[in-house]
């Protein structure tokens, strides 16, 4: 099995979780995914199975959208309402108008440090390992970009939020921050991912029917081709010789084909690699095909 399969995360599950049920459900071990979501989110997972996992670095760089839940008056140490309480305050003085203009002061470029409760590495520890035993280092701050940060409604006291940002951004820490903007405090009560890429939740599978599937032997159905990921690029479909070359390793002499970075197939139409053309000279960037 080789492709790319979209599931529909349900709450209580790590990313981790997920892809071990599946390994024993589809009985390959090649399987990846393409950013993490917390336990307590749910949502679209970008998992890559079989030598599909060569492209997983690819699409971890892509912008994502999630719809998540901010919940003002509460500070939590792990900046989402599953940790422990460290202040409450009262919100209810916090207008609509004042919330918006926190939100525009959030967007763009803006730098942000990461929580304590996250799997970045520091001195050859995850910071949530060292925060699990009551510690806490000192983190440098990442620039992020936040491209949309927008007040869609309320649910219940909290307020809903529609955010499409790049690789690395935690939203509970964006919520954090924005209550702390604020002077009351606040933390992540729900998020949800609901796009990665070109890729939408809504195309994506519940693990029951995952299972399922598998049970019946049509899990490879489910699976989408591993070019689509690469769908911004234009397709280049290259001679015997060419391809003799790129499944050697080799550069290829394309004299005729302009720079530029194209999706690369065989006369078969097998997909070969992510290649650059540059000066009449392809260079791959990535191999994807079968070994």
């Amino acid at each position: 099995m080789n492709g790319i399969l979209l599931i529909d995360k349900p709450a209580d599950w790590t990313s981790s979780d997920v892809v071990a049920k599946l390994r024993g459900v589809l009985h390959e071990k090649r399987i990846g995914h393409a950013g993490t979501l917390d336990p307590m989110a749910t949502g679209l997972l970008v998992l890559f199975v079989g030598r599909a996992t060569r492209a997983c670095s690819f699409a971890e760089a892509e912008d994502k959208e999630y719809r998540a839940v901010l919940r003002l008056g509460l500070t939590t140490d792990t900046q989402d309402v599953t940790g422990r309480v460290l202040r409450e305050c009262d919100a209810s003085s916090v207008t609509e108008e004042a919330l918006r203009e926190a939100l525009a002061r959030m967007t763009g470029q803006i730098e942000q440090i990461p929580p304590m409760y996250s799997a970045i590495k520091q001195g050859g520890k995850k910071l949530y390992e060292i925060a699990r035993r009551g510690g806490e280092v000192e983190r440098k701050p990442r620039s992020i970009t936040v491209y949309r940060l927008d007040l869609t409604g309320r649910d219940g006291e909290d307020w809903v939020l529609d955010i499409r940002c790049s690789k690395g951004t935690y939203v509970r820490t964006l919520c954090h921050d924005i209550g702390e903007m604020l002077g009351c405090g606040g933390c992540m009560s729900a998020l949800r991912r609901v796009r990665a890429g070109t890729f939408s939740v809504q195309q994506a599978h519940t693990l029951p029917a995952v299972i399922a599937a598998a049970a019946e032997g049509r899990a490879e159905e489910l699976l989408l081709p591993l070019d689509g990921l690469f769908a911004a690029h234009p397709a280049l479909t290259v001679g015997a010789e060419a391809e003799r070359r790129i499944r050697c390793g080799n550069e290829a002499a394309l004299p005729e084909v302009p720079d530029g970075v194209f999706r690369v197939y065989g006369e078969s139409g097998a997909f070969l690699a992510l290649a650059r053309t540059e000066a009449g000279v392809l260079t791959t960037i990535k191999s994807f095909f079968e070994v």
